[in-house]
C-alpha cells in the first residue's frame, strides 16, 4: 500500500507551526490536540523541520524554562525527513525504523499533503498482517 492510499481517507487539517513561534505556543497546540509532533513550515509555507515532545524536553535541559521562549526554528529538529505519496507504507516505517523517528511529511511537488506517525504504519501493518492470517484460515477451511 502506497501512503497516497494511507492518507487518502482522512479529513481534517494537519495541525503545523511556523519556525517563528514561540516554543511556547507549539507546545500549546500540542497539548491541546495531543498530538506528538508538528510540522513546521517557513515564510515560503514549505516544511523546514519537525517540533516534536523529544525537541521540547532537550531544550528544556539545555535552557530551562527560558526554552519556552525561544522560537520554533532554534529547537525543532531539521532538516526534515520526509516520503512521497508514491513510497510504499513499509518503505517509510523502515525509514522511520532506521532513522530513529516518528512521524514523516508526506511531500508531494514541494507541498505537504500529509503527516503521518509510527502508530499509522504500525497500524496498517498489522491489519495486512491480521488480513494475510484470515485469508490463511479461510484457504485452509475450505481445502
Amino acid at each position: 500500500m502506497s501512503i497516497a492510499l494511507l492518507i487518502a481517507g482522512r479529513s481534517g487539517e494537519v495541525w503545523h507551526c511556523h519556525a517563528d513561534d514561540l516554543v511556547a505556543g507549539a507546545v500549546e497546540t500540542l497539548a491541546t490536540r495531543r498530538i506528538g509532533a508538528l510540522p513546521v513550515t517557513d515564510a515560503g509555507n514549505e516544511v523546514a523541520g519537525i517540533f516534536s515532545e523529544r525537541d521540547v524536553l532537550y531544550a528544556l535541559k539545555l535552557h530551562g524554562a527560558a526554552a519556552l521562549q525561544m522560537r520554533v526554528r532554534d529547537v525543532m529538529t531539521a532538516p526534515v525527513i520526509s516520503v512521497s505519496p508514491e513510497q510504499s507504507a513499509l518503505e517509510a516505517l523502515a525509514l522511520m525504523t532506521r532513522r530513529r523517528i516518528r512521524h514523516l511529511p508526506v511531500i508531494d511537488k514541494g507541498k505537504m499533503v500529509g503527516f503521518v506517525s509510527i502508530g499509522d504504519l504500525v497500524k496498517f501493518r498489522i491489519d495486512r498482517i491480521e488480513a494475510e492470517a484470515e485469508a490463511l484460515r479461510e484457504y485452509i477451511q475450505t481445502a
